[in-house]
């Protein structure tokens, strides 16, 4: 495992990126039930859009690009500075993804680090996040590096 350095996305790469982040985030509110299939893209743009009203320049977000020693891409994150529901002194980690081909390998561990890093410069001191219940390897990663439940949610399918 290397380490992994941040910086901002560009304008270009965030593009890019929210469109694979709304993509894989309305197949997992699908998957879990919570949300339709039918309009469910267009549901998860819209939510990140009024969430990120300027893109890369909205106040209080980092959108940060994850490299590798090379200076190779392998991973995004999305924090904002300002919890959605208020809580005091915690930021909130709305997306985190590791470059597919380089799972596995560290990486995670290593970007997860930097963006404590740059949530804790910024003058945050916890970060707070949702992991889907059926993401393991999610789970496994925040749990290992030293993130607890705080709340949880559950559901079983009757009549099945």
């Amino acid at each position: 495992m290397g380490a992994v350095t941040l910086r901002a996305m560009t304008p270009e790469e965030y593009e890019e990126w929210q469109t694979g982040v709304a993509e894989e985030y309305a197949a997992e509110q699908i998957a879990s039930g919570a949300w339709a299939a039918d309009g469910a893209i267009e549901r998860a743009r819209g939510e990140n859009d009024a969430l990120l009203p300027d893109g890369v320049a909205t106040p209080r977000m980092l959108l940060l690009l994850g490299l590798d020693d090379d200076g190779e891409p392998v991973g995004r994150a999305w924090v904002g500075l300002d919890h959605p529901r208020g809580a005091a002194g915690v930021a909130f980690l709305y997306a985190f993804e590791i470059v597919e081909e380089r799972r596995g390998s560290g990486l995670g561990r290593a970007l997860l680090s930097a963006v404590e890093q740059a949530t804790l410069a910024a003058g945050v001191e916890a970060l707070e996040l949702n992991v889907f219940g059926s993401n393991a390897p999610a789970i496994g990663l925040y749990s290992s590096s030293g993130y607890t439940v705080t709340t949880q949610q559950m559901r079983k399918p009757l009549g099945e």
